[in-house]
């Protein structure tokens, strides 16, 4: 980034100037951009260089403490990176933003949210922070380089803020992705005694089976099951597939390796001259981008489970 902190000449008193300088460059490209005024203090920035970065326009205020490096505005990573780093010492990213980082649900949420092992929590605009004070070793999790609750005390998290479909159709992306962990889980709720969240998720674990609410209709999964007794590789469900500049197409399931999409067509939402028209101009979107795009219905999962 080419930063400087001082207008001294070159030489050997400028080492560790250097030094500091590329060890911060070299941070905040591990933490996406992000760095806080701890960090500087702690690689040995003085009030006076830190002051100086401010004013040179290299440090940008995300949170309090906390800035994105020579640039403006950070992205969605660089962000919670920036929530963690202002909650202090052991905050980890958690609940849904955890979650959309870990892959298992997503967000639209603008509050970025984090746990601290603190009782008490101060206030940060922007970011909805939750206290945790007896966070263990298996509760966290490094993804990305971003600190985050683990999976199952995601999902507890959840399970707290959000309702049992929601969390249901967590658990069962955690599953497809190969991070659910259900003795992890079950560990984290015998100890969580009085934590939000658990009653909601001992009825998942309870009612549901794993990798049933995934998709958005029976039809769909019941062509999924059928993926399943073949020992095909399980696709991505209900994934938007790009098709050109600003254009995405969300299809019932995607194999990307071999760019193979499956839709699962029910009567009822593909009968209408709209429905097919619409289908059709998304079905060659989908084949000029590369992709080949195979169809089944109800009647061809229940008799011919073999031929789909």
């Amino acid at each position: 980034m080419g930063i400087e902190v001082d207008e001294r000449p070159q030489g050997t008193a400028d080492a560790p100037a250097r030094r500091r300088r590329t060890a911060l460059e070299d941070l905040a490209a591990r933490q996406h951009g992000a760095i806080s005024r701890r960090q500087l203090t702690e690689l040995g920035f003085t009030r006076h260089e830190i002051a100086g970065l401010n004013a040179a326009g290299w440090l940008h205020r995300v949170f309090p403490g906390v800035y994105a490096l020579g640039r403006r505005s950070l992205g969605v990573r660089g962000r919670w990176m920036a929530a963690v780093l202002a909650g202090g010492p052991g905050a980890l990213l958690s609940h849904r933003s955890s979650a959309a980082l870990q892959g298992i649900r997503r967000t639209s949420q603008a509050l970025v949210e984090i746990t601290v092992p603190s009782d008490r929590a101060r206030a940060i605009p922007g970011i909805r922070t939750y206290r945790c004070a007896g966070l263990r070793s298996q509760d966290r999790a490094l993804v990305d380089g971003i600190p985050c609750t683990s999976v199952a005390l995601t999902l507890l998290g959840l399970a707290a803020a959000t309702d049992r479909r929601q969390t249901g159709r967590a658990c069962d992306e955690a599953e497809v992705q190969g991070v659910f962990d259900m003795r992890a889980v079950e560990e984290l709720l015998d100890r969580a005694s009085g934590r939000r969240g658990i009653a909601t998720l001992r009825a998942v674990l309870e009612e549901h089976v794993i990798g049933t609410t995934l998709t958005r209709s029976e039809l769909e999964e019941r062509a999924l099951d059928v993926c399943r007794r073949a020992r095909l590789p399980l696709p991505k469900v209900n994934e938007p597939v790009a098709c050109g500049p600003g254009v995405w197409h969300t299809v019932d399931f995607f194999w990307p390796q071999q760019h193979v999409i499956l839709e699962a067509d029910g009567h009822r939402y593909h009968r209408t001259r709209r429905c097919v028209e619409r289908d059709r101009r998304r079905e060659a979107d989908l084949v000029i981008a590369g992709n080949r795009v195979l169809r089944t219905t109800w009647l061809q999962v229940e008799r011919e489970p073999h031929r789909v």
